[in-house]
């Protein structure tokens, strides 16, 4: 036990030895009772961590310990998001390099330096283009760099993660688990392809599904626009007037009086004269501008529904670049087609924006534009990791079933305990919504690839109706760099031979399956029988439509049940101005200065204080209140070991010493049931106000009986129910300050406190037998009265009190005359009177020796 304790040096002291004696590492027990599982979220390797993480991985990582503590084997892996978007843009702007899959393979490239170490003129060098393998190597050794980074700050701030078991989304084994899932449901009709207007990301070039789609509030304007029934103008308003040229039909609502005569017949365009039908369907809404709109294919989902309902033809005039397309007049009902074509020639690869330009300052030429464009703001959506409005295209994309499986899905939902419960109304309403099937293909470059081959025709066109797959034995295969069955290389991409599928899977379709890639699925099937279905699921409420919900999916699909039996929530880290901490918002702090400044143990205690599911303000303050607790239980811990220890038949025999221990026996019950509802924040508050008091009141009570100035019986006492108090209260603060009780457990023990077993009011049955906790609420109330007196008189706390009269409420009179001799002691008492008193409060009067 050091003669002055600290907390400098604690992290590298205790990590070592954990790491060392493998103090974490997963213990097959062969029963799965006896195994506590958690799928751990695999953060993404796209830069650095930030608060958020520290922030809910440590809510994680106190269920883990207290977990352990109980006696369960805790099956605890940390994985690796290493695919996808996040990764790709990590290694573009890192490398300053872009992907040409056109490119042939390079195999003596070497990574360019990075651009943050560059100078001069190499500093603005435009990005170099290089092949798809040598950029997805690139990314590979990024993601290698990162994870280690990674795996050294998590280690610093304390998880009680098995390192031996980590796994990634890109390896190997991911790659052969994700092919595996995929192939089964392709065979039983559950994942199938489909040309389909899907919703796409311009700048990314890549479909995306509904679960990755957010709305921001856009600036735009209502143009009112006539179309012509004869002579008569039939006006609509639109937000974008450059879709026009892909208007397919009018739509209004079937009971609106106004346009009921119209139903069934046809319109003509502005400026192309296109003839299109007037249609009706409940969907319109008779108040929303003028009560009629187009359809055009396509400006949102609604087009797209109404398209697919009431079979309307396809006129699509938005590239996959964002662009206007190529398009015939001359065989659409076309009043002039000469005309409609010279006018929309204009626009032809033209932008959005340039193309709406031309199209409204036409509009209003032609005398079609009814007034000027009336300002607004709509929702519009975006990819939530883009900067620019999605378009949607119509591309063969592959697809998980998922609306026919919607009322599965909800039990699904109803079978998982729900931390806190009013979350699983998020998962019910996403569920409810479905009307899109789970769209899993992405047109990019890293992550996991579909394998699938196509034959090719005569003319080299691809059968995307028969695709060929390999046999499971053959898993993982890259289909660019591997052949099919009964094929070679030369037959790549030419007529009567082959080609392989060039999109990867969705970086959802495959973290969707981190049970099975944690728990062996395909590896190692022992373990996979012990930890699966999985205990918990912690993570974010922001991702309960995407992780969550596929998660959901792939479990039921595959194996006919939940992937795990709770999920627990964590909410947003929100910075000064009460908005979300992100990468994206570029408002994020990293964790690094925190944990040097502060102490792990201190981060931990702040990431514990806020509540399940609920967002919390990033606070400092509460860093500093939780490297004070960590201090104080270190000077704690050295008072109580360096009193002279009980001996071996010391009991707890004085009734204030048993009102403690019966107080702590409550508080070990309130902790206990909380940590067992995954409510931590509850536990730690208890825990908490316990050990407060125990420092602040019992300790400084009975200081002068355990120095055996009241006799031997009162010393024993004392300090046995010192020692207790400190072995249980170190016990229960060991999963939110691990590095500290550890540190102070070693004073007195030879094993980890972490390998301890969690405290049980049964524990301190015999010590707490008979104790009232209001016993020792009177005597801290009396206590605190006699320093307040001093404090008024501004006089020392040692100061020699010749006389206090204490006057109680009558219930707490017998109470007082039990703890006297302590009061006195620890507030230097020389006569100590106790009378009733009139109030409901205690008082005490002093009179100053």
């Amino acid at each position: 036990m050091p003669e002055k304790p600290s907390l400098d040096g604690l992290e590298a002291k205790w990590s070592q030895f954990w790491s060392e004696a493998e103090v974490y590492r997963f213990g097959r027990p062969g029963s799965r009772d006896a195994v506590f599982s958690i799928d751990t979220p695999p953060p993404t390797v796209s830069g650095s961590l930030h608060v958020g993480h520290v922030f809910s991985y440590t809510h994680t990582d106190v269920v883990a310990r207290f977990q352990r503590m109980r006696g369960k084997h805790v099956f605890y892996p940390m994985g690796w998001d290493d695919n996808g978007l996040p990764t790709e843009r990590r290694v573009q702007n890192y490398y300053g390099v872009r992907c040409d899959p056109s490119l042939p393979y390079d195999p003596d490239f070497v990574a360019p330096t990075p651009v943050t170490e560059r100078t001069g003129k190499d500093k603005k060098a435009p990005a170099v283009s290089i092949s798809r393998q040598n950029f997805v190597e690139l990314c590979e050794k990024l993601t290698t760099e990162d994870e280690q980074v990674f795996e050294e700050l998590w280690r610093k701030l304390g998880l009680s993660v098995d390192w031996s078991m980590t796994y990634t989304t890109i390896g190997k084994e991911a790659q052969k688990v994700s092919q595996a899932a995929f192939l089964h449901l392709l065979e039983r009709g559950e994942a199938y392809q489909s040309e389909a207007p899907t919703m796409w990301d311009v700048s990314f070039q890549t479909a995306v599904a509904n679960a990755e789609v957010v709305e921001k509030e856009v600036s735009g304007a209502y143009h009112r626009v006539a179309f012509k029934h004869g002579d008569e103008d039939v006006f609509i308003e639109t937000t974008r007037p450059e879709l026009l040229p892909a208007c397919v039909a009018l739509v209004a609502h079937p009971e609106d009086e106004r346009y009921r005569s119209l139903v069934g017949r046809t319109v003509r365009s502005p400026l192309f004269g296109v003839e299109v039908p007037v249609v009706a369907h409940p969907a319109a809404d008779p108040e929303k501008g003028s009560g009629i709109a187009m359809i055009c294919t396509f400006g949102d989902m609604t087009d797209v529904m109404w398209w697919r309902e009431l079979q309307l033809p396809t006129r699509t005039v938005i590239g996959r670049n964002g662009r206007l397309l190529a398009m015939d007049f001359s065989a659409l009902p076309c009043e002039d087609p000469a005309r409609a074509q010279e006018l929309y020639d204009r626009i032809v690869g033209k932008t959005v924006h340039t193309a709406r330009e031309t199209i409204v300052q036409e509009l209003r030429d032609a005398g079609s534009l009814s007034g000027e464009p009336r300002p607004t703001t709509r929702a519009v959506k975006f990819f939530e990791k883009g900067d620019k409005p999605l378009e949607i295209v119509s591309s063969r994309q592959w697809f998980i079933r998922t609306v026919q499986h919607r009322d599965a899905l909800l039990a699904r939902g109803a079978e998982i305990e729900w931390h806190p419960p009013h979350m699983r109304s998020r998962y019910n309403d996403w569920v409810q919504g479905l009307n899109i099937d789970w769209l899993i293909s992405r047109q990019r470059f890293f992550g996991v690839p579909f394998p699938v081959w196509y034959k090719l025709d005569d003319e080299g066109q691809p059968d995307y109706t028969a695709p060929i797959v390999p046999d499971e034995s053959m898993l993982p295969v890259d289909p660019s760099a591997d052949c099919p069955p009964g094929y070679t290389e030369e037959q790549r991409n030419r007529p009567g031979g082959f080609m392989g599928e060039p999109d990867v899977m969705d970086t959802w379709a495959t973290s969707s399956l981190s049970p099975q890639l944690a728990c062996g699925w395909l590896s190692d099937p022992e373990l996979y029988r012990q930890v699966y279905p999985m205990d918990l699921r912690p993570q974010g409420h922001d991702i309960i439509r995407t992780w969550l919900f596929t998660t959901v999916v792939r479990s039921h699909l595959e194996a006919g049940t939940t992937p795990w039996k709770h999920t627990a929530l964590s909410g947003w880290i929100l910075d000064p101005d009460r908005k979300k901490m992100s990468k994206s918002q570029g408002n994020v702090v990293t964790p690094g200065h925190l944990l040097d400044e502060y102490g792990a143990d201190a981060v931990r205690y702040w990431a514990a204080s806020g509540r399940p599911g609920t967002d919390t303000a990033f606070d400092p303050q509460q860093m500093k209140i939780g490297r004070r607790l960590a201090v104080k239980l270190l000077n704690a811990s050295r008072f109580v070991l360096q009193l002279p220890a009980p001996t071996a038949d010391a009991r707890t025999t004085v009734p204030l010493d048993r009102a403690l221990l019966a107080r702590l026996a409550g508080t070990v019950e309130e902790a206990t049931t909380a940590l067992e509802g995954f409510d931590y924040t509850s536990a730690l508050d208890a825990i908490e106000r316990f050990f407060w008091f125990f420092c602040d009141n019992y300790v400084e009570l009975v200081k002068e009986r355990a120095y055996g100035k009241e006799g031997q019986e009162g010393a024993e006492s004392a300090r046995v129910t010192l020692r207790r108090a400190l072995d249980i209260v170190t016990r229960m603060f060991a999963p939110v300050l691990p590095y500290t009780t550890e540190e102070t457990w070693s004073w007195t023990h030879d094993s980890s406190v972490h390998l301890a077993a969690w405290p049980t009011a049964a524990e301190l049955a015999d010590g707490a037998e008979g104790g009232r906790p209001e016993l020792a609420d009177a005597a801290a109330a009396a206590i605190a009265a006699v320093r307040k007196a001093k404090s008024t008189a501004k006089v020392s706390m040692r100061a020699e009190v010749a006389r206090a009269v204490v006057q109680a409420p009558a219930g707490m009179l017998a109470d007082i005359e039990l703890v006297v001799a302590d009061v006195k002691a620890a507030g230097n008492v020389a006569d100590l009177v106790i009378q009733e008193g009139e109030g409901a409060e205690l008082t005490v009067e002093v009179e100053l020796a």
